[in-house]
């Protein structure tokens, strides 16, 4: 790679500067090769180092631009969506299977803007009583489960109908197209509206847990969603920077109304979480409140 593919490729990566922004540095950059010139001495540490100096300073340049005010952005993506998914499925065939014992409890830890911190345990299968955000959710058992939290003091702790739901899902798909129809399935009146299966795919990746096979599926699925977009330079609910994965919105929506947007590492693939939350932590717990 020679020096000016060396400033395409870091240009690309972090986009160019606004022009009031490249003024001072064009400036610092002329003047050291001004300086060059009173030196006639040290002329051949300018010639060695210009293509060194010379992408360092642009890299400088284009880095300080903001991600809102870089010519790369949010809004222009590099990646290949359905290549991200792929890698996301790799990556999640990698992870060993470690299949919880049903009396334990999946904590997921997850972060929002300004370190809005959120936690949750959830009973793995089903029949104990689970914490959302500080929320009693009662276990089914024997097919009643007890309410809690409700605006009538009179009715807490009674019992209500019910069917245990698992968090740790051994029921899904292992194969791409049966995931497909699932997810198709699960869209039931909303069939086609696919921001309403993109939601899915992220409730089935944030607070649940699916055994390796099934989440290579998941991800195998979302890749054959037809409008997939990819977004360079996005960052999740903790800052992390990543890639996201979004799918329209459908027409006919409101203006309000926002495309689901899933955020990838971009180095290992691996789900962070979506813009307005992070996963920064998923594993299993043997106790309501115990954290690892």
């Amino acid at each position: 790679m020679d020096e000016l593919d060396l400033i395409r490729t870091r240009a690309e990566a972090v986009g160019f500067a606004p022009e009031e922004r490249l003024a001072p540095a064009r400036e610092r950059l002329l003047a050291a090769a001004r300086g060059d010139r009173r030196h006639r001495s040290h002329r051949w540490f300018w010639i060695a180092g210009a293509s060194v100096g010379l992408a360092a300073a642009i890299t400088a340049v284009v880095a300080l631009a903001p991600a809102d005010q870089a010519g790369v952005g949010a809004g222009v993506a590099h990646a290949d969506p359905v290549k991200v998914l792929t890698a996301a499925a790799d990556n999640a065939l990698k992870e060993p299977a470690k299949p919880p014992r049903p009396d334990q409890f999946l904590y997921v830890k997850t972060v929002e803007p300004e370190n809005h911190v959120r936690e949750v345990w959830f009973s793995v299968d089903g029949t104990r009583d689970s914490l959302i955000a500080g929320v009693k959710e009662g276990g089914c058992r024997n097919g009643k489960a007890p309410m809690y939290g409700t605006n009538d003091p009179r009715r807490e702790g009674m019992l209500q109908d019910c069917t245990p739901r698992p968090v740790y899902r051994t029921d899904l798909p292992t194969t791409a197209d049966a995931m497909l129809a699932h997810l198709e399935a699960e869209a039931g009146d909303q069939l086609g509206n696919v921001n309403s299966m993109g939601k899915n795919i992220y409730g089935l990746a944030y607070e649940q847990v699916l055994p390796p096979a099934s989440y290579a599926a998941l991800f195998e699925a979302a890749a054959k969603v037809p409008g997939l977009t990819a977004l360079d330079h996005v960052t999740d609910g903790a800052g992390r920077p990543g890639v996201g994965i979004t799918w329209p919105v459908p027409p006919g929506s409101s203006p309000q109304a926002k495309p689901v947007v899933l955020v990838f590492d971009a180095t290992t693939y691996q789900f962070l979480g979506t813009p307005e939350s992070a996963v920064t932590v998923k594993t299993y717990v043997d106790e309501v409140g115990q954290r690892p």
